[in-house]
């Protein structure tokens, strides 16, 4: 779908390169830039199996290595040129080192006014706190995500997983798209990309937004529990395990009371009506708690199913792996690897009628295509590559 893209990708870590990796996926040519000596910190980051990167292997694939110091004169000029064959450059270096290094937007544009350029940052480009640092932790305190998480009297709770830089890496893939598609179909130059780690979590927390601005309420920490549908929380089987329930859309809240047997409730207009159910909202989840306590999971699963009840299994990796869904939908695949033999990671998520997703290779090895692309990009021969890596340009 996107053959015949270039990408550039000279961002490290996870959001900027996981939107690299998305537009990858669907064929569009990535080219990863990554510092001679140890590469993007990615490769070092989480679990590892024999000194290799776990998380590297699959934000990863698809991916050109090419090893450049961008902290030297002749690296930058190198990159530079490499931008000028490319459609989209992603980075999330901040904002002036990439100007000192000329690797700035403006000075991309200067040479080719069609170039993308994607600069994903912890703040943003504009304003008080564009020049500061920048991780995921910070956008998902920031956001209002921390606030609103975790037990009523417990503290704020950061997720387990890159949640706000997975958020903003959607986000960017998108716009990318956008940026490209206003460029060759409307003819239009190319175009700067601007996101930060805080606005597209925000953006997914906007109840709170919209309740404070017309109720002056601030929403509170309320564990499983949502102000706005009961019953709604994971409850525990009498086999100890969980699952967990959405009651969100009236019909379903009332097919619980009658899947439990209390088919007096759905009758009672104060748990019929959704408004004074939410005020009761305690009492409906002490019923369904301890209707659940009292079966298996499977028992507790079958007469849900059965009455068409929004509840699921809580999983652990191992289950999700198993689940007879992901397995006919081919959700996780194993792809071969020099390094690992193979590894089991997710597809590319979107399904088209027409096209697939691809995984044609995880991460390699560092600067494993650094003198095919030099080559073939920039027309460089074997001696200036090697002269390259004597100065440790490459």
């Amino acid at each position: 779908m996107l053959e015949g893209i270039r990408v550039l990708d000279m961002a490290t870590l996870a959001a900027a390169p996981l939107a690299a990796t998305y537009l990858g996926e669907f064929g569009a040519e990535v080219i990863k830039i990554e510092q001679p000596r140890g590469g993007d910190p990615i490769r070092g980051w989480g679990a590892q199996k024999d000194g290799v990167g776990l998380m590297w292997k699959s934000i990863g694939r698809n991916k050109k290595s090419v090893t450049v110091d961008l902290r030297t004169a002749e690296g930058q000029s190198l990159v530079r040129d490499l931008a000028r064959t490319c459609d989209v450059v992603v980075a999330n270096t901040r904002p002036h080192t990439l100007r000192r290094w000329g690797l700035d937007y403006d000075t991309l544009r200067g040479v080719d006014s069609r170039v993308v350029m994607l600069h994903i940052t912890g703040y943003g480009l504009t304003g008080p706190k564009s020049t500061r640092p920048g991780f995921g932790t910070l956008g998902e305190a920031m956001s209002g995500f921390a606030h609103t998480t975790g037990e009523s009297d417990g503290p704020p709770t950061l997720p387990s997983f890159m949640l706000a830089d997975g958020v903003a890496s959607l986000n960017a893939a998108y716009a990318v798209m956008m940026a490209l598609y206003h460029r060759d179909v409307h003819g239009a130059d190319g175009q700067l990309i601007d996101i930060n780690l805080i606005d597209p979590l925000a953006r997914l927390l906007e109840q709170s937004l919209v309740t404070y601005d017309q109720t002056a309420t601030i929403p509170r920490r309320a564990g499983n529990k949502w102000d706005i549908s009961a019953p709604r929380n994971t409850y525990r089987t009498e086999d100890d395990r969980w699952l967990a329930m959405s009651g969100s859309a009236p019909t379903i809240a009332l097919r619980v009371f009658r899947a439990i047997g209390r088919a007096d409730l759905a009758e009672d207009p104060d748990f019929s009506d959704p408004q004074r159910r939410l005020a009761r909202s305690a009492e409906v989840d002490a019923v369904v708690a301890e209707w659940v306590s009292q079966r298996t999971l499977a028992d507790a699963m079958a007469v849900f199913e059965k009455f068409e009840i929004a509840a699921a299994p809580v999983y652990d990796v191992s289950e999700l792996i198993d689940d007879e869904q992901m397995r006919h939908r081919e959700v996780f695949v194993r792809i071969e690897d020099t390094q690992l033999d193979s590894m089991l990671v997710q597809a590319p998520v979107p399904r088209f009628s027409d096209s697939a997703g691809i995984v044609d290779g995880l991460g390699p090895e560092l600067g494993a295509h650094t003198a095919s692309v030099l080559s073939e990009l920039l027309g460089l021969s074997d001696a200036d590559i090697d002269a390259l890596r004597q100065r440790d340009v490459i």
